[in-house]
């Protein structure tokens, strides 16, 4: 760890009212340091930018589905080294192949190219499916924060995957860990001052751009053919959550909604570090929700 971040940890973690962001410090910390314990990963690019980069493990068994994750991080930050660990050995452990995600971020990037990254990517793993030894025609997706956004708004405006050349009929499900931004102008309104300026940042001022970035506003059939949305108890989180189920099943989209316990930053980080632990309530229900989708 370097000196200044090695200063940074220490002050946040002294700082009572900064506790939570002490907790996901030390979070992001940890899985960094897991990602590079994790064997057996190899890098690929799937565009020319730096960042259009994949991490990629094989499964076991050829011909095993492959679970695809975006990484979150405020559309401004973050690395696909945070799906590492825990999450991508419980994938790799139940069978399946495992990926995950880098896409380029805001500012130098606006949303619509990076909802383009997270489809091209899928597009080129699904053209080397063969080559790197899994079904290409059972794959999930998954998300976590702004990566749920990202994963959702791909999974409902299918023009990012009709782009990419990618068959959505190749796409089993989709799983959203904890987004909050799934009706970008009601998050906007309704979500408070902590990440006012981090959303107006991704999304702009401009109602119809908003509305256009928003899956539960885009969720009018047809999408991706099922989804399986997990929130923690934040009071955001769960409207939004329960808001975009409801209007992926009135365009009759198998949607799934579940709650775990969790409070503010620190459970908003502990669904993306913990899931993958079997003891973490919400591990067994991905398992058997992507067991069924997958046809296990």
């Amino acid at each position: 760890m370097s000196k200044v971040l090695l200063l940074l940890f220490t002050f946040i973690c002294i700082t009572p009212a900064s506790a939570q962001i002490g907790g996901m410090l030390r979070d992001r910390i940890a899985q960094r340091r897991q990602a590079a314990a994790e064997p057996g990963g190899e890098e690929f690019s799937y565009g020319t930018a730096p960042l259009q980069k994949l991490d990629y493990w094989k499964p076991t068994t050829p011909g095993s589905p492959l679970v695809i994750f975006v990484h979150g991080g405020g559309w401004k930050r973050g690395d696909k080294t945070d799906a590492v660990g825990v999450k991508g050995a419980h994938a790799l452990q139940q069978g399946y192949a495992f990926a995950s995600v880098n896409y380029r971020l805001v500012p130098a990037a606006t949303v619509e190219e990076q909802a383009q990254d997270v489809a091209n990517a899928i597009a080129y793993l699904i053209r080397n499916a063969a080559k790197l030894g899994f079904d290409g025609k059972r794959v999930a997706l998954m998300g976590h924060s702004a990566g749920a956004h990202l994963v959702g708004l791909v999974s409902t405006d299918l023009r990012f995957l009709k782009i990419a050349e990618v068959d959505v009929k190749n796409l089993r499900g989709s799983i959203l860990l904890d987004g909050a931004a799934y009706d970008v102008p009601r998050q906007i309104a309704e979500g408070g001052n902590f990440m006012h300026d981090t959303y107006l940042e991704a999304f702009g001022t401009e109602p119809n751009r908003q509305k256009g970035l928003s899956p539960t506003v885009q969720a009018a059939a047809p999408n991706v053919r099922a989804f399986l949305i997990l929130h923690v108890q934040r009071e955001d989180g769960t409207a939004q959550s329960n808001a975009l189920g409801a209007a992926l099943r009135k365009a009759e989209t198998a949607a799934e909604v579940k709650g775990f316990e969790g409070r503010g930053l620190q459970g908003h980080a502990e669904i993306n570090r913990k899931l993958g632990d079997p003891s973490y309530p919400a591990t067994p229900v991905v398992d058997a929700w992507l067991k069924g989708v997958f046809g296990m």
